[in-house]
């Protein structure tokens, strides 16, 4: 799936940059792991480039275990908030963030050892990207995909949860729709290695809505339409859960290239 121009990209999720930043889950420390073993990278002093970078989820994490990251992404908003939080993270200093298109990276050839794309990848040109990536790439290098996704097969609650999602938003793009799939990366590369690694999130209800509200099929609802899907989510999970935490299975898929 493509976008569209870098603008336009850029625009549909600075719209939801707060949501982004407080809702959306980080990877397991177990994504981490597989990451470094399927790639054969070790991140201590890695040079790696995490394209569509958002708020910088990702980014941290390679941060925090010693690689020099360059964010890249299309949005400004998203951009500020990532730049914000860095600067308090680990060693206080700031991280090299680029407002910039992963179909052509404003890179130089050979100056990466690992390209990651979270959440990220479908967003853009499957062909180009990917050619981008290569170029930017040392000898040795890797790319990466990976998407945190809600198991709803494993909770009778979050399936009912993806279909009020499928009813409500004509792009919505998840395990309710028949046909859905993870994005085809691993076909778009050398693929290296595959896994899907299983983990629980417990998160807030009013956490879990912002983490809805993050998401570009909502961006694209009227708003008065989003704030309705909103409070009937919020009473159906609340029903569900009194006590006001989830407990959501979810799954992350990885996929490398070498």
């Amino acid at each position: 799936m493509n976008a569209g121009p870098l603008k336009e990209l850029g625009r549909v999720f600075d719209q939801v940059a707060d949501a982004y930043d407080a809702g959306r889950p980080t990877y397991p420390d177990e994504v981490y792991r597989a990451l470094s073993e399927v790639s054969g990278v070790g991140f201590d002093g890695a040079t790696a480039v995490d394209v569509g970078a958002g708020t910088g989820i990702m980014t941290r994490g390679l941060r925090a275990r010693g690689a020099r990251v360059v964010a890249v992404d299309p949005g400004a908003e998203m951009l500020a908030r990532l730049r914000a939080r860095a600067v308090g993270d680990g060693d206080g200093t700031e991280v090299a963030a680029v407002r910039a298109d992963g179909d052509a990276l404003p890179l130089a050839a050979g100056v990466a050892d690992l390209v990651v794309y979270a959440q990220s990848w479908h967003w853009l040109d499957p062909v180009a990207s990917i050619a981008e990536a290569r170029r930017v790439l040392r000898p040795g290098g890797a790319i990466a995909g990976c998407w945190n996704l809600n198991h709803a097969a494993r909770a009778g609650w979050l399936a009912a949860y993806e279909e009020r999602l499928a009813r409500a938003c004509p792009r919505y793009w998840g395990p309710a729709v028949e046909g859905w799939a993870v994005p085809p990366i691993a076909q778009a590369m050398d693929v290296a290695g595959e896994r899907w690694i299983p983990w629980t999130r417990p998160v807030p209800i009013e956490d879990f809505l912002l983490d809805l509200r993050s998401h570009s099929y909502m961006a694209a609802l009227e708003p008065g339409a989003a704030d309705e899907l909103v409070e009937r989510q919020r009473a159906a999970l609340r029903a569900e859960f009194p006590g006001g935490v989830l407990s959501v299975p979810m799954r992350t898929y990885l996929a490398v290239g070498r």
